[in-house]
């Protein structure tokens, strides 16, 4: 088990150090190490990978289609990030992906009204798309 290379791509340092991948599934995987867990965050289930992973039906430009399980599975996550190569990833890796790492950036610590503009900074100035996106990470902080 390990962690990611702070410089590798598409890597975030959350507030207490750990450190989590998003990326996009439309793009090659990135060389180096594989995740050792996954969180896909898709319409329709994700094709099988060589490592453990879980699965959030999130279509594109949307919520999450049952937020209890998706803040059940962003806490295991957060957890997870400690230890081990943990990757959060969607099909364009900004949008849904965005909104998943301000989401883990608000469990770690990061005011809720803060959590979009910490992943701009740390990850992809266009993260979390939507206004309905920014919502959500707000309200995240809340539950």
């Amino acid at each position: 088990m390990g962690v990611w290379e702070p410089d590798a791509p598409g890597v975030m340092e959350l507030p207490s150090g750990r450190f989590v991948r998003g990326r996009g599934l439309r793009r090659a995987l990135p060389e180096g190490p594989e995740p050792e867990f996954g969180v896909y965050l898709l319409g329709k289930e994700p094709p099988a990978v060589g490592w453990e992973s879980a699965w959030l039906r999130w279509p594109d430009f949307r919520l999450p289609a049952d937020r209890p399980q998706a803040q059940q599975t962003l806490r295991r996550t957060l957890e997870r990030c400690g230890d081990e190569r943990v990757e959060v990833a969607c099909g364009g890796g900004r949008g849904r992906t965005g909104t998943a790492l301000a989401c883990l950036a608000v469990l770690d610590g990061v005011p809720a009204d803060e959590a979009v503009a910490y992943v701009r900074r740390a990850y992809d100035r266009h993260a979390v798309e939507t206004p309905w996106q920014k919502r959500y990470v707000r309200a995240f902080g809340a539950r």
